[in-house]
């Protein structure tokens, strides 16, 4: 198949194949991509994806409600998992964002209409031929750092807010040449 020229190993092949691009609509999945975007940063997106499962484990399967009570034993024991990326500041940042997107859900009600707000409700279908045209950020994503970071989450740049975006589905970044563009384009799914 033809993909995306990012996706030649596993685990980004079936990352690529399976979950980049499709819009994305569960608060608890859509808090995963917003932490695992943010331990990204400075990083290659593979690593993150090669300790995914650990990053599940360690963080008690990304629930908000239990990570926003996290304290001094369990940011010791985070410092001390081999299986995550062990950064005093990202794992200080995955406890107040935890805190910051259950406040956020309080007051809209979902994470997912808060998000996808930015992009009018429905995925924006970019036609993109090379890897060289699609952006690092736009001005949707300018926008959504703003917003996160007015309300006191950490590490959520405009760079982080895209690759955020691309990942969960709210623009399509998949080539032209891709088969996931079209498929993508055909049917968008809510999960």
């Amino acid at each position: 198949m033809p993909r995306c020229p990012w996706a030649t190993i596993e685990p980004s092949i079936t990352y690529h194949d399976k979950e980049w691009g499709v819009p994305l609509h569960d608060d608890r999945k859509l808090f995963e991509f917003l932490i695992l975007e943010g331990a990204q940063a400075g990083l290659s997106w593979i690593t993150i994806l090669k300790k995914r499962d650990n990053y599940r484990k360690a963080f008690d399967g990304f629930r908000a409600e239990k990570i926003a009570r996290y304290g001094a034993r369990d940011v010791k024991r985070l410092l001390g998992n081999p299986g995550i990326v062990r950064n005093r500041l990202k794992i200080a940042a995955t406890i107040i964002n935890a805190q910051a997107f259950l406040a956020l859900r309080e007051e809209m009600g979902s994470f997912d209409a808060y998000l996808w707000s930015f992009v009018g409700g429905a995925p924006k279908q970019n036609r993109w031929r090379r890897m060289s045209q699609v952006p690092a950020r736009t001005p949707e994503s300018d926008a959504m750092s703003r917003d996160l970071l007015k309300r006191g989450f950490k590490f959520v740049g405009s760079t982080i807010c895209y690759a955020l975006m691309q990942a969960t589905g709210m623009v399509n970044d998949h080539l032209l040449t891709c088969p996931r563009h079209a498929e993508l384009c055909a049917k968008p799914r809510r999960n």
